[in-house]
């Protein structure tokens, strides 16, 4: 499994802003290594933020996306003390989930 995500989430007068920080290769499948080889691709495909249960934020990530990517967002109706759990899949069907308390 994957590194830990680092989740921040802050409330400011009703505007949850929520900030990731997540650890991946990120590998577009294009990259040759030393010998000549492609190295194989592996990158989050499927993303979602929930926000004590409910879905807030759900994303479709590609090859495209660089090395430990970095997502920031902001909802409506958040509070402090709530739950924000972020999970991810990427294309070769690992998965991680972390989550925070809105400060």
């Amino acid at each position: 499994m994957a590194d830990p995500m680092r989740v921040r989430a802050l409330e400011q007068g009703g505007v949850t802003e929520v900030k990731v920080l997540m650890q991946h290769d990120m590998e577009t499948g294009l990259r040759k290594d030393a010998g000549g080889k492609l190295v194989p691709a592996h990158f989050i495909q499927q993303l979602s933020v929930l926000h004590n249960g409910r879905e807030v934020l759900s994303a479709q990530f590609g090859p495209s996306i660089s090395k430990n990517p970095f997502l920031g967002f902001r909802f409506n109706g958040g509070a402090k003390g709530d739950r924000i759990t972020v999970t991810w899949t990427d294309n070769l069907g690992e998965k991680r989930a972390d989550d925070a308390v809105i400060a």
